[in-house]
């Protein structure tokens, strides 16, 4: 066979061997399907694979089903980050190259969910370090920064788990991807969603903002004396509208830096600003009431204090004790 014969020979093995419905990816530079660091909306449940016990899901009715309060909790689709760690590492490799609408199932191993179950994580602790109201047995309890359940407590002392309580467990995730979100408001939500267990109100808007920008000079130059110029700079701005839930939330409160980092890091803006507003009559009516005190005569005054009960002759002969007393510490110095 001829050089040129078997250069044809692999041109037509080449083409038997790749699909016709199959796009060359280095022709367009671009992967199919959900890919890492894309933000996509999933609806999932999660169950232990030996009791098909449900841990977390997305649907209120599986939550119903399954006798899981509800009251206090949003069921709804998530959105997640891909391969983020945002989900089981098992999960994240099976979303990627998945497209929106499929449906699967990824078994999770207890090492990579929550852990194998250590007995040497069951302990005994004196029951001094407990709380009188936990004290029984089923109990959650911290103790010396450890959560952990109590199986038993005799006298005083108690026998404490603080292995996690799925620890051992495999788990069964089931999942369907609804959509990839490329809106950068409806990622905020999502990202605030995963870290607060709620989504306030938020939006992204373009800023002009003022700064003072050094100008150019020396190396021998004073760092007090360089001149600067005001200038001003187009800023992307995230804006989030705190509730009162969110200022209190533990991991807000402990970590809105990092929080606020990811946020501009993933959704490309230059700062994030949270905003609290509070309504009602607040100081500015104590204050009021206040000043209203203050124009009363001495007969008002006395008619006030009259009507909590309170003897004026008395305060005013206490006012008059400490006056004296201040007068003689001011003569001893």
């Amino acid at each position: 066979m001829s050089d040129e014969q078997q250069a044809e020979s692999a041109d037509e093995s080449v083409d038997a061997d790749t699909p016709e419905d199959v796009e060359d990816e280095t022709e367009t530079g671009e992967s199919s399907g959900v890919q890492d660091d894309d933000f996509v909306r999933l609806a999932y449940t999660v169950r232990t694979k030996d009791d098909d016990t449900v841990v977390d899901t997305t649907s209120q009715e599986v939550a119903e089903e399954a006798e899981i309060d509800t009251e206090n909790y949003d069921f709804e689709p998530r959105v997640v980050i891909v391969g983020a760690g945002h989900v089981f590492e098992a999960v994240d490799d099976d979303l990627v190259g998945k497209e929106v609408g499929y449906e699967g199932t990824v078994d999770v191993p207890a090492a990579e969910a929550f852990g194998e179950y250590d007995s040497d994580n069951v302990r005994t602790v004196s029951a001094d370090k407990i709380s009188e109201d936990d004290r029984y047995p089923g109990a959650h309890v911290n103790v010396d920064g450890e959560q952990g359940h109590i199986e038993t407590i005799i006298g005083g002392r108690a026998r404490i788990d603080f292995n996690h309580p799925l620890a051992g467990d495999d788990l069964e995730y089931e999942y369907e991807i609804l959509d990839v979100v490329d809106d950068r408001e409806e990622q905020a939500k999502g990202l605030l969603g995963m870290y607060l267990q709620q989504s306030p109100e938020l939006w992204i808007q373009t800023d002009e903002v003022e700064e003072e920008m050094p100008l150019e000079g020396g190396e021998d130059v004073d760092p007090d004396e360089v001149e600067t110029e005001t200038v001003t700079e187009e800023k992307e701005t995230l804006y989030i509208e705190a509730t009162p839930q969110m200022t209190m939330n533990q991991q807000w409160m402990f970590s809105k830096q990092q929080i606020a980092q990811d946020l501009m890091t993933r959704l490309d803006v230059d700062r994030v600003i949270v905003q609290e507003t509070i309504d009602g009559m607040g100081m500015g009516g104590m204050g009021g009431m206040m000043g209203g005190m203050g124009g009363m005569g001495a007969g008002d005054i006395e008619d006030a204090l009259d009507d909590v009960d309170v003897d004026a002759d008395e305060i005013v002969d206490e006012l008059e004790a400490e006056g004296d007393d201040g007068h003689d510490h001011d003569h001893d110095h």
